[in-house]
């Protein structure tokens, strides 16, 4: 079961697709963060997903706001996605150990070892503000992330 709304965020320090580490815990105070699960790189439905957040970076990632996608692929396998989709926000891996944020956020798969799709939206103070976990088919609605920024 995903963490409520209202709970403290689960801290975590992961890699992304350039092997820069990334922690959630520095961007307290400075940014709300848009924390998006989704379960492998190259699938139909994650990449028509993590496009159409690039078509809108604007929206998700500026002053106030840091977009921050997370799958169990490995870093190498995100390095070349995201050049390859044009992705230039940060693709971090929860590859090792395998799912460890994943199942700190309540969105891991045992049975599938991956993460399903769940979105967070946590504000400056690290609370969760909003979320949604869709099972794997199941795309979600950027529009729905535009109005839960809009409300913090």
């Amino acid at each position: 079961m995903a963490i409520e709304v209202g709970t403290e965020a689960p801290d975590f320090e992961l890699k992304d697709n350039h092997g820069r580490t990334v922690k959630l815990s520095e961007f307290r105070g400075e940014k709300n963060v848009v924390l998006l699960f989704y379960p492998f790189a190259f699938t139909g439905v994650c990449t028509g997903e993590l496009c159409a957040l690039r078509d809108e970076l604007p929206r998700f990632e500026n002053d106030d706001t840091q977009l921050l996608a997370v799958s169990n692929d490995s870093i190498h396998t995100l390095r070349v996605f995201a050049e390859q989709e044009g992705l230039e926000y940060p693709l971090l891996s929860d590859f090792w150990p395998h799912g460890e944020t994943s199942r700190a956020y309540g969105v891991f798969d045992e049975d599938k070892g991956c993460a399903v799709r769940g979105t967070f939206i946590i504000d400056k103070a690290g609370t969760v503000r909003w979320s949604v976990v869709n099972g794997l088919p199941d795309a979600r609605d950027l529009n729905d992330y535009v109005k839960a920024l809009e409300a913090l």
